[in-house]
């Protein structure tokens, strides 16, 4: 990433700080203040003994309230909690929004989903695709953009739109999967898959934050290889067995509602504006991510994965 001027130089707050937050706040408390946002006691304690500073907040009540949490240095704003309940309205994000009060940040940076574009049949979206959520998780997102936008509209304040697909890094790869040898839905049968590594994603956020931009951006480590792949690769890479290849018909008898909701849509995203943050993945070879993934857990690593480069 090329240098830049840092903009955001006040309290970064970051609401909803778990496996992703909790990167970006070690990352930021090497050039300035940081303080985390969580719902649980065991979270914000896990966090303060990493020295991140961490208070309680519980967005899941009816009228949530936030006496003295806000810093008066407030200059950066990063959302991160996901949707809750049902319905099409992300009620969270919206109680969140409620209880800044007066705060007036820099900059506001909300992780939304790729999944807002719907499935186009594993064909290409980029940042002026028309959104077609099919899912009301994906219109709970929509609808969270919506009101990120608006707030940071009122106020003038810089809005940063991340829209994320599948997240793997250390600790989030399929381990536990393959070493039970639950099949995948095999390649020919499913679309292209997008993924980043949480690094690559916290970079793209730091870059956000620091650079004058604002809007949309899309975020993928442009892999887009098929779950099946994705998981031999893993596999391979991780000294274990591939897992059995079904196909859509079998996968609809033992696969859970969720994964089939997630198979269901499939589509190529790709990005216009990667270069206005400039940012580009550091994990944008095949395996990569993987490889490193695998080192930061201590487990050992093959040099090849035995797999072709071409993602399908």
């Amino acid at each position: 990433m090329e240098n830049h001027p840092t903009l955001c130089r006040g309290t970064w707050l970051i609401a909803g700080c778990g496996y992703v937050g909790s990167r970006l706040a070690r990352r930021r408390l090497s050039a300035g203040p940081v303080l985390a946002l969580v719902r649980r006691a065991a979270a914000a304690e896990d966090l303060r003994r990493q020295g991140i500073p961490a208070v309680l907040l519980d967005l899941d009540q009816t009228a949530p309230t936030a006496p003295r949490l806000l810093p008066p240095d407030l200059d950066a704003l990063v959302y991160l909690a996901p949707p809750s309940g049902t319905g099409t309205e992300d009620l969270r994000l919206a109680r969140f929004l409620g209880v800044l009060g007066a705060a007036h940040p820099e900059a506001f940076v909300y992780f939304s989903t790729t999944g807002v574009y719907g499935d186009t049949g594993g064909g290409p979206v980029d940042e002026d695709s028309p959104t077609a959520p099919r899912e009301d998780r994906s219109r709970q997102r929509l609808d969270a953009e919506w009101r990120v936008t608006q707030w940071c509209q009122d106020r003038s304040v810089r809005c940063v739109l991340l829209r994320v697909p599948a997240i793997y890094g250390p600790y989030r790869l399929p381990l536990d999967r393959l070493q039970r040898l639950e099949p995948v839905l095999r390649a020919e049968d499913s679309g292209p898959g997008n993924r980043i590594h949480v690094d690559d994603l916290v970079d793209a956020c730091l870059a956000g934050l620091e650079r004058p931009v604002e809007g949309v951006f899309n975020l993928t480590d442009g892999l887009p290889e098929s779950m099946a792949d994705f998981m031999a690769r893993v596999a391979s890479l991780a000294g274990l067995s591939a897992p059995p290849r079904i196909t859509w018909a079998e996968a609809q008898r033992v696969l859970s509602p969720g994964l089939l909701s997630f198979l269901r849509e499939a589509r190529r995203v790709t990005s216009r504006r990667m270069q206005e943050l400039g940012w580009t993945p550091r994990y944008g070879q095949p395996g990569a991510g993987i490889r490193a993934s695998l080192a930061e857990m201590g487990l050992a690593v093959a040099s090849k994965d035995g797999l072709s480069t071409g993602a399908r």
